[in-house]
């Protein structure tokens, strides 16, 4: 059986060069057990057309408001799908969308839609980074669907950047991680510490080490695909992060920085997972300014950083301790800090 073996996709398809990609995903969701049915608006058409999605749904394509005299039912459509995926999402339909515009089918079925919707943008390089275009992913998004990230390389009018539709296979990749959310991991909260910490010696100057953080950022990624709510504390790393709507991310610098943001989330946690590589000593007195290289040698005063684990370990035994019962009772202030110092 596979991934998503039942669940019903409907798949939206709009005007762009990269429609020809919706055949391949419609292809690996089958493989993967998915049962599909497809919305086209008219200028998708231009690009691939109904035949080559109906032979390979074996059904027939939905794409008019009428099609032989007969109204097309975009509610029935929107109420049969588990997910509604728009792939490739052109700019001009992402605006409809944004703004509640309705003038195609599809537009029609996703403002009635019951399921939740995932939108694959797809556009060229200074068309998505246009504010107009901005403005509207934020807006569709704070409406609660889902944006898959773009893709950044060859475009079609030959420039080379963001924009463009994101390979079916990540495509394939969101879709699974957002059906697992019904897994043994949905409703837990998991607190994931991950890469090294930087120590300041001055503000240009630091005391750190090479972890890249990527056990860690891997660990969060399959916590998320498995439907944990994950907070990662992220010291510096420049690894990529795939994203997860349920994968929230904290960025730090220094050991301290870590410590503060763990031990304010230690109580709506279920699960610790300490991955990062955080610095057994930080500078006792860095300097506000940098330092000049005025001498041959350079002595620091170093002291030990607080030990993540053994604070988190202390609260889980101790549930009386005055720093547990701040962060219970959400009221971590300057004055519960100083009671545990």
């Amino acid at each position: 059986m596979g991934r998503l073996s039942g669940k019903k996709i409907l798949i939206g398809v709009t005007g762009s060069i990269a429609a020809y990609k919706a055949l391949i995903l419609l292809r690996l969701l089958q493989k993967e057990g998915a049962d599909i049915k497809v919305v086209m608006t008219e200028a998708a058409k231009d690009f691939v057309g109904e035949l080559s999605f109906s032979t390979l749904t074996d059904t027939a394509v939905y794409s008019g408001l009428f099609k032989n005299n007969e109204w097309s039912n975009h509610v029935e459509l929107g109420m049969w799908a588990d997910l509604f995926v728009i792939a490739p999402a052109t700019a001009n339909t992402i605006s409809k969308m944004a703004n509640g515009i309705v003038d195609n089918l599809l537009t029609a079925v996703y403002l009635s839609a019951k399921c939740p919707v995932m939108v694959a943008p797809a556009m060229d390089l200074d068309m998505w980074k246009h504010p107009a275009t901005l403005n509207n992913i934020k807006t569709i998004e704070s409406y609660g669907n889902q944006i898959v990230p773009v893709g950044d390389g060859h475009l079609a009018s030959g420039l080379n950047g963001p924009g463009r539709l994101a390979e079916p296979d990540d495509i394939l990749n969101n879709i699974c991680a957002f059906f697992i959310k019904s897994n043994k991991l949905q409703n837990k909260k998991i607190l994931i510490t991950a890469g090294p910490s930087y120590e300041a010696i001055d503000p240009v100057r630091f005391i750190g080490n090479r972890s890249s953080g990527k056990m860690g950022i891997r660990i969060a990624e399959e916590a998320a695909k498995h439907g944990a709510s994950v907070n990662l504390i992220l010291g510096p790393s420049d690894e990529e992060i795939k994203q997860f709507p349920n994968l929230h991310i904290t960025r730090v610098e220094s050991a301290d920085q870590m410590y503060l943001e763990s031990m304010t989330q230690v109580a709506e946690t279920d699960i610790f997972i300490l991955a990062a590589a955080v610095a057994d000593y930080m500078v006792l007195n860095p300097s506000t300014e940098k330092i000049k290289k005025s001498e041959n040698s350079l002595s620091l005063e170093l002291s030990k950083t607080k030990d993540i684990a053994a604070s988190i370990g202390k609260i889980k035994k101790n549930e009386s301790s005055p720093y547990r019962l701040c962060i219970r009772n959400r009221k971590y202030n300057r004055k519960c800090k100083n009671q545990v110092k």
